[in-house]
């Protein structure tokens, strides 16, 4: 769903609600292309990314949302193809011109929170949550931990898979401000605007300027060898076992639960 509340601003809401807003091929193509249109879209200046529903996003679809679908667009095949074809992804916005926001609520999981790192800006509810339970069974494709979350909390996160709150996220870097959750809409707005106010060349310009200096210290060559150890997890026998288990009608739900059982986190319904 898009809309544009303010003149300048474009809102993209990712709407799989029933399904938390799970990441399939479709979904991501469909935002891809949302994003590039709005970026080529004179009378837009910045954008924001949310998702429709209790959530952000759980992350990757992992229940056969994908079946019969093709990515959204090509990557070279290979043993990595999935972790290099989604930090490609993800990656697309973050080479965009224009300024993207990501409005983060509920949860924010996994292939949720790579999305809204390839944004430029995130502003999340206070309450929301952060984390990528998947580290209980791999590696992420996406590893942003120790760049944004510094290298102690980055190392916790991937060794436990236990999430953060927006305000923590704030306090760590992943995220650039919180708000209370009935505030947030109106607050990214708020900034959104402030952000319209600047001409769309020097956005562009300045949004350059912070990632050079990111790709300097190493930021996408890091990403890109990440890709590289996410594929030697799938090898791995604790992995196979999940992806084992996970197999047949109602199977999926049984492993995750689980997975995340004795932690005791995630598996409720976060808005309930």
């Amino acid at each position: 769903m898009i809309d544009e509340p303010s003149p300048g601003v474009r809102r993209i809401a990712l709407n799989r609600p029933d399904k938390r807003n799970a990441l399939n091929h479709q979904l991501r193509g469909e935002l891809l292309h949302a994003l590039e249109a709005g970026d080529a879209d004179p009378k837009v200046k910045v954008m924001i990314v949310r998702g429709s529903g209790k959530c952000f996003s759980a992350g990757y679809d992992l229940g056969g949302g994908n079946v019969g679908q093709a990515y959204p667009f090509h990557t070279a095949g290979g043993d990595s193809q999935w972790p290099r074809h989604v930090v490609e992804s993800w990656m697309r916005i973050w080479d965009l011109s224009k300024p993207v926001i990501a409005e983060v609520h509920g949860y924010c999981l996994a292939g949720g929170s790579e999305l809204a790192t390839g944004c430029d800006v995130v502003y999340a509810a206070d309450d929301a949550q952060i984390g990528y339970p998947a580290v209980r069974f791999g590696v992420p494709d996406m590893q942003f931990h120790p760049w944004l979350l510094g290298m102690r909390k980055g190392m916790e996160m991937l060794l436990t898979g236990d999430s953060v709150s927006g305000t923590e996220a704030v306090q760590y870097g992943w995220a650039t401000r919180s708000f209370p959750a009935e505030e947030l809409e109106a607050a990214t707005l708020v900034q959104a605007e402030r952000i319209a106010a600047i001409p769309a060349d020097i956005l562009a310009l300045n949004k350059r300027a912070v990632h050079r200096q990111m790709e300097a210290m190493g930021l996408r060559a890091g990403l890109r060898q990440g890709t590289e150890i996410c594929t030697l997890a799938t090898h791995q026998q604790s992995f196979k076992d999940f992806i084992a288990a996970t197999q047949g009608g109602g199977k999926l739900t049984e492993a995750l639960s689980q997975r995340d059982g004795e932690f005791g986190d995630y598996r409720e319904d976060k808005g309930d």
